[in-house]
C-alpha cells in the first residue's frame, strides 16, 4: 500500500505533479520548435531533455506508487544502456540507433497496454478498450518494424526489398483481420485469447510491412515509424490518464507523420508507393534499361589539380560518406581548398542517407558551418557555374534518369543536378549500383570521372595532393 498522507500533503503533491507535467509539455513544444532549424537544434535538445527530466520527477511523485524498487532498477539500467549507446555508437550509425530507440519505446507502450488489459481481466469500458487496442496495435507493429529496419540498416538483412507474389493482398488481409478483432473487442470486450491474437498479428504485420521496403526508402520509413511510436505513446497516456504522455506522444506522432509526407514529396512519390511499391526490387529496377559506354576511372593527382585550381567546388554527400566515416576528411579537404581561395559549398538532398537529416548531422559533427550547407532548390542553379562537383557515395539523389527518363522507377524525383557542372568526380568503393539497385547514367557521362576506393582514405590522400599542387 502507498504511504498515507494528509489531505494538505496530497494536494501539494498533486499540484506539483500537474505543474511538472505542464512545464514538461511546454519544454517539449519549445524543444521541437528548436529542432526545426540546425542553428537552434542544440538548444532545442537541451530544452527537451530538461522537459523529460521534469516529466520523470512528476511521475515519481504519483500516489499510486507502492515501491520504488523496480522503478529505480529500470532507471539505472536504462541510464546505463543509454550512456553506453551515446558514448560508443558512432554518428554514422545514428539510423540504426534511432531504429532501436523506436523499437524500445514502442515495445514499452505495447507492454503497458497488454499489462492493463490483463490486469483487469479484459473487463474494461469501451473507451479504455479503444485506447488499449490502439496502443497495442501501433506499439506491436512499430516494435517489429523498427527491429527489421535496424537489421536492414546494419546489414544483418539485405537492404533490397523482400517480396513475394500476392504480398500486398496478404498484408492488407492481415491488417483487416487485426483491425476487425480490435473493433470486436471494443464492442464485446473481455476475450483474452482474441486480445493476444490481435497483439500477435500486429507484431507479425510490423515485419511484413517493412520487409518489402528497400533501404533507399529508409528515411521515410524511419520518420513513419517515429510517428507510430509517438501515437502509441499518446494512447498509453489515455490508458494511464497521463497528460504529459498524451501531449508528448501527439507531438511526436504528428511531427513524424508530417516529416514523412514532406520526404515523400522530396522524392516525388506517394506514401502508398513507398510502403507498397517495393522500390528497388529486381523486377522494377530492370525497367531503367542498360547504360551505354564505360565508367571512366581517373587518377587522384589529376583530380587534385582540378580541385586546387577551381573557382567553385560543390561537395554532394551520400550514404557512402557515412559508411566510410569520411565527414571529417571532407571538412579537411574543404578547408584546404578554401585556403587556396576556392569557394566551397555542400549540396544536401533531403533524403540522402538513411534517416531524415542524416547528412546534416554528420557534417555538423565535423563542424561544417551551416552557412555552407545548401538545400536542393538553392544549389541546383549553381551547378552550371561549378568547376568540380564531388559526389561522395551518393547514387539515386544525383541520378539524371529521374529528370530525363520517364520510364525510370524514380522518374520525377527531384535530384541534385551535378551533371550540369563542368566536371564531376564520383567517389565510390566499386561499380555497384547501390542500395536501390538502379543503374546511374551519371557515371557514364563524359564529364564524370570515377575515383574508386574507400572515401575516407581517398579524401585524405586528396588533401595531401592538393597541398602539393
Amino acid at each position: 500500500m502507498p504511504p498515507l498522507l494528509s489531505s494538505s500533503e496530497t494536494t501539494v503533491r498533486t499540484y506539483f505533479i500537474e505543474l511538472s507535467y505542464l512545464l514538461a509539455s511546454i519544454l517539449f513544444i519549445l524543444g521541437l520548435k528548436g529542432l526545426s532549424h540546425p542553428e537552434t537544434a542544440k538548444r532545442g535538445m537541451h530544452l527537451a531533455e530538461f522537459g523529460m527530466l521534469m516529466a520523470i520527477v512528476g511521475t515519481l511523485m504519483h500516489l499510486e506508487i507502492i515501491t520504488y524498487t523496480w522503478i529505480i532498477l529500470g532507471l539505472v539500467l536504462g541510464s546505463l544502456v543509454g550512456l553506453a549507446m551515446g558514448l560508443w555508437v558512432p554518428m554514422t550509425a545514428m539510423p540504426q540507433r534511432t531504429a532501436l530507440s523506436h523499437a524500445f519505446g514502442a515495445f514499452a507502450a505495447a507492454l503497458v497496454g497488454i499489462s492493463e488489459f490483463y490486469r483487469h481481466g479484459g473487463h474494461v469500458d469501451k473507451v479504455t478498450m479503444g485506447a488499449i487496442g490502439f496502443e497495442v496495435m501501433l506499439g506491436a507493429l512499430t516494435t517489429t518494424g523498427s527491429l527489421l529496419a535496424f537489421a536492414k540498416l546494419q546489414g544483418l538483412v539485405r537492404g533490397t526489398p523482400l517480396t513475394y507474389k500476392g504480398q500486398n493482398i496478404f498484408n492488407m488481409a492481415l491488417l483487416a483481420t487485426t483491425i476487425g478483432i480490435f473493433v470486436y473487442l471494443i464492442i464485446v470486450p473481455g476475450s483474452l485469447p482474441l486480445f493476444f491474437a490481435m497483439a500477435g498479428l500486429a507484431f507479425l504485420f510490423g515485419i511484413l510491412l517493412v520487409m518489402p521496403i528497400g533501404a533507399a526508402d529508409m528515411p521515410v520509413v524511419m520518420s513513419l515509424l517515429n510517428s507510430y511510436a509517438g501515437l502509441a505513446s499518446a494512447a498509453t497516456g489515455f490508458v494511464l490518464s497521463n497528460k504529459v504522455l498524451i501531449i508528448a506522444g501527439t507531438l511526436d506522432g504528428f511531427s513524424g507523420f508530417i516529416l514523412s509526407v514532406l520526404m515523400c514529396r522530396a522524392m516525388n512519390r506517394s506514401m502508398t508507393n513507398v510502403l507498397f511499391g517495393a522500390f528497388g526490387s529486381a523486377a522494377i529496377s530492370g525497367k531503367a534499361g542498360e547504360q551505354q559506354g564505360e565508367m571512366r576511372e581517373v587518377g587522384l593527382d589529376d583530380i587534385a589539380v582540378q580541385l586546387a585550381y577551381a573557382n567553385k567546388v560543390v561537395f554532394v554527400p551520400g550514404y557512402g560518406m557515412a559508411t566510410a566515416q569520411a565527414q571529417h576528411a571532407v571538412r579537411e579537404l574543404a578547408d584546404t581548398l578554401e585556403k587556396r581561395g576556392v569557394t566551397v559549398k555542400y549540396g544536401i538532398h533531403p533524403v540522402a542517407g538513411r534517416m531524415p537529416g542524416h547528412m546534416n548531422v554528420l557534417l555538423a559533427e565535423a563542424n561544417v558551418p551551416y552557412s555552407s550547407l545548401y538545400e536542393l532548390e538553392q544549389i541546383n542553379p549553381e551547378f552550371p557555374t561549378t568547376d568540380v562537383a564531388v559526389v561522395i557515395g551518393a547514387n539515386d539523389v544525383v541520378n539524371p534518369d529521374a529528370r530525363d527518363n520517364p520510364g525510370s522507377p524514380i522518374a520525377g524525383m527531384p535530384i541534385l543536378e551535378v551533371d550540369r557542372a563542368k566536371s564531376v568526380v564520383v567517389l565510390k568503393r566499386g561499380q555497384g549500383k547501390g542500395f536501390s539497385g538502379l543503374e546511374n547514367p551519371l557515371f557514364f557521362k563524359d564529364v564524370t570521372g570515377m575515383l574508386y576506393g574507400d572515401a575516407k582514405e581517398t579524401l585524405t590522400r586528396l588533401v595531401q595532393a592538393v597541398q602539393q599542387a
